[in-house]
């Protein structure tokens, strides 16, 4: 579902935008998605960071579990 909204942006880059053709809802909603995504995984690698370290290191002194099952 999409919601209008009211945006600032700079008048000379819109119209270049809209004389290339360029959707600007379309290419800011994708910005966003992806600027959107890209900040909760960095907040989520930093909320388990510690749990990352720690995993790493056990894996490093013991191994992957079932690694002698491994056929590749």
């Amino acid at each position: 579902m999409k919601k209008p909204i009211n945006l600032t942006l700079s008048s000379e880059v819109l119209e270049e935008a809209k004389l290339l053709g360029i959707n600007i809802s379309k290419v800011c909603d994708a910005f966003l998605t992806d600027l959107v995504k890209k900040e909760k995984t960095r907040r989520w690698q930093i909320e388990h960071a510690e749990f990352i370290s720690a995993y790493n290191k056990t894996i490093e002194k013991e191994g992957l579990p079932l690694d002698e099952w491994r056929t590749f």
